[in-house]
This record gives structure tokens, C-alpha cells and sequence, in this order.
């Protein structure tokens, strides 16, 4: 199985709720297509994230990055959230508005009034990656460096420069956390280093902390920055509903959510035991998929399912996950999505696609998607 597009879904979804796929690179697994059986099956405690539940595993190959929550089941990823969830309260994310407001201003201010620019390299980019990096302390000499790492990891152009990557970032991570680094200070990553200095962490532990919250607090916040200014564009009826009533902003990133669904499915989960979902046996090891895509295109649960609407009101779509593993930065990302297209449509009265939407990349993966470039004219 490639990536599926939103309309294989559709099919697959048609026919049942629980279907045998072959992913490449991984073999053969459960996807999960209906939002029901999505639910279910994020918040069966049978169907775990640790790999070492799975029934080929040998071994990580030398290419993880320390153990962090995403590979982890309770009690052990219980433990390791409620280390960092502290840093994205509603109340501290309220805090870092300003911040964000200010970074996605200035980006704007490097952008020309008139003429063309990629939206994505100079825009969606930058601004999440700013602010993740701000909020762990990453240098800014380095995150030109740990973007490229990052995004290889995610969407991978190979096995070698996969691994390539990991090894690169491993070691920066290490280097970062290490002895000569350890000062005191008010970064997130600060707080990491000294949960690791009070026993509370182990070292892998610190490292698969920092580049989980590394990787994951900037890729799939770009491509839903990009993801809803594409859609806003290519919906000019929406557009100009929402520049009529800029109020809708924050229903529009959730329609964006919905629709796009930038986190196209979850990480692996793997069997612990036989189980049976929505009416499919799965054996004890296999791995299932959830697509979070599918979910949320659910027609059982969103009226016209493929059709982008900015007023609509149906609650529940699972663009960030559901149970456990919910996103933890999902305050973080709605609020930087949510000032970036307010702020943009306030500068820019003209914007316009500067090329056909048939000859846009989208670059996908098994978990993400998103715009590879998104080159708009600006006035």
C-alpha cells in the first residue's frame, strides 16, 4: 500500500471498517478506516505502541532516538507525559501567543507586497519551527540543520538517508543534553535536563523526549499551515466568507484538521493480545494502522464529508488523535495555525494561488502529508 489518497479511503471505507494492507518498508498490517473503529482502537489498551509488542520485531536497527512517549504504553508513557504536559496548559499556550504573533509578523514582513513567493519555505515553515525551537532552547545557528534531519526523518527519501539523519540528530541531541550544557535556564529542554539530573528521566529517555517534542511540535503544524491556506484558496467561497467574518479563523484550522488531516494516520500500534475490531480478528503481534484521514471523512459522522466547509459544525473529527496518545501540542498548533492565516489574509487582500493546484506536491508518507511548496502571489 502507497499512500492512500482521501478517495481509496473512501472505498476501502465503503467496503468494511478493518482492512489488510501492505505497507512498504513495513510489511503487512490492520488499517482502520471508520471513525468508530478509529476511536476503539486508539483507546484499546490491547493495541500498544511499543514495538517490541509486535511479532517481527528483531530490533530497532540502530536508528531510534531514545525511548519517548510515542513508543510508549502506560504506565511508562503516563509518566513521561506528565513530565512536559505542564508546558502546554491552555494558560501557557495563551502565554506564547504574543510570541508566535510576533514571528509569524516578522516573517511576513520579509515577504515582498506584490509579486510571487513559496508560501511553505517562507512562511509555514519557519514560523513553528521558530517556536518550537524557542521553546526548547535549540540554537538558532542549528535549526536550519535540525529541520533537514527532521524532515528526512518524517518523510524519508531512503533507508541510508534516514538513517543518516538519525545518527546526525542523535548525536546533536546528545551533545545538546549533555554534561557541558547542563545550565540552568527556563527552556523546556532545561527542564528535561534537569528531570534527567533528579533520576526522573533516564538518558534515553531525555533523548527520545527531546526529538519526539523536536519533530513532532513543527512537521505537522507546517503542513497544516499550508494545508488551510491551499484549501482557503482553492475555495473561494470560503475565502471570502472568512474574510467577511475573520471571527471564523480558529473553526476554519479545525475544518482544516478535518479535511486535510496533515497526520494522515497514527504510529503503528501492534496487538498484545488477540482481539477482535469492529468484527476483524487480529492475532496477537500484528500491527494495526489508524487513519486518522479516513475518520475523519467519515460520512456516518460528517455530513458531505468532502466538502470543505469553514462553518461547519460537526464536533469530533481526529486530526489529532484521540485517548492516550492525543496530541499533546495540539494547543500549540491551533494557535499558531490560527495566527498565521489571520495574520496573512490581513496582509495580503490579493492572495492568489501563482500556479494550478493539479501541479502541486504533496509529499506523503504512511503518517503524514502535506504541500512540498505552495507558490502564491502575494498582491
Amino acid at each position: 500500500m502507497t499512500a492512500p489518497t482521501f478517495e481509496e479511503l473512501a472505498a476501502l471505507r465503503a467496503r468494511g471498517a478493518v482492512h489488510r494492507v501492505l505497507v512498504p518498508g513495513s510489511g503487512e498490517s490492520w488499517l482502520v478506516v471508520t471513525r468508530d473503529a478509529a476511536r476503539a482502537a486508539l483507546t484499546d489498551p490491547r493495541l500498544r505502541n511499543d514495538i517490541r509488542h509486535s511479532a517481527s520485531w528483531r530490533t530497532d536497527g540502530g536508528h531510534a532516538i531514545g525511548r519517548n512517549m510515542l513508543q510508549s504504553d502506560p504506565p511508562q508513557h503516563t509518566r513521561l507525559r506528565r513530565l512536559v504536559a505542564g508546558r502546554f496548559t491552555p494558560g501557557r499556550i495563551a502565554a506564547l501567543r504574543p510570541r508566535v504573533e510576533a514571528v509569524a509578523g516578522d516573517l511576513l514582513a520579509a515577504l515582498p507586497r506584490q509579486g510571487t513567493a513559496d508560501l511553505v519555505g517562507r512562511y509555514a515553515l519557519p514560523l513553528p519551527v521558530t517556536v518550537i525551537c524557542d521553546l526548547l532552547g535549540i540554537p538558532e545557528t542549528d535549526r536550519g540543520a535540525f529541520h533537514t534531519w527532521s524532515n528526512e526523518l518524517v518523510m524519508p527519501t531512503s533507508p541510508e538517508t534516514a538513517a543518516a539523519a538519525a545518527d546526525a540528530l542523535t548525536g546533536y541531541l546528545t551533545d545538546l543534553t549533555g554534561p557541558a550544557r547542563r545550565t540552568p535556564d527556563d527552556t523546556l529542554l532545561g527542564d528535561l535536563v534537569a528531570e534527567a539530573d533528579s533520576g526522573a528521566l533516564t538518558g534515553e529517555e531525555l533523548l527520545g523526549m527531546a526529538f519526539l517534542i523536536l519533530v513532532a511540535g513543527h512537521e505537522t503544524t507546517v503542513n497544516l499551515i499550508s494545508a488551510t491556506v491551499h484549501s482557503l484558496l482553492t475555495h473561494p467561497d470560503q475565502l471570502a466568507r472568512l474574510r467577511a467574518e475573520p471571527d471564523l479563523t480558529e473553526r476554519a484550522v479545525e475544518e482544516s484538521l478535518r479535511y486535510n488531516s496533515p497526520v494522515h494516520a497514527t504510529a503503528f500500534r501492534f496487538a498484545a493480545e488477540p482481539l477482535e475490531l469492529a468484527g476483524t480478528r487480529i492475532a496477537a503481534g500484528d500491527s494495526v494502522l489508524v487513519s486518522l484521514a479516513a475518520a475523519s471523512r467519515d460520512p456516518g459522522h460528517f455530513p458531505d464529508p468532502d466538502r470543505f466547509d469553514i462553518g461547519r459544525r460537526a464536533p469530533g473529527h481526529l486530526g489529532f488523535g484521540h485517548g492516550p496518545h492525543h496530541c499533546l501540542g495540539a494547543p500549540l498548533a491551533r494557535v499558531e495555525a490560527a495566527v498565521a492565516v489571520r495574520l496573512l489574509l490581513g496582509r495580503h487582500p490579493a492572495l492568489a494561488l501563482a500556479a494550478d493546484p493539479a501541479t502541486l506536491t504533496w509529499r506523503t508518507g504512511t503518517l503524514l502529508r502535506g504541500l512540498a511548496e505552495l507558490p502564491v502571489r502575494l498582491g
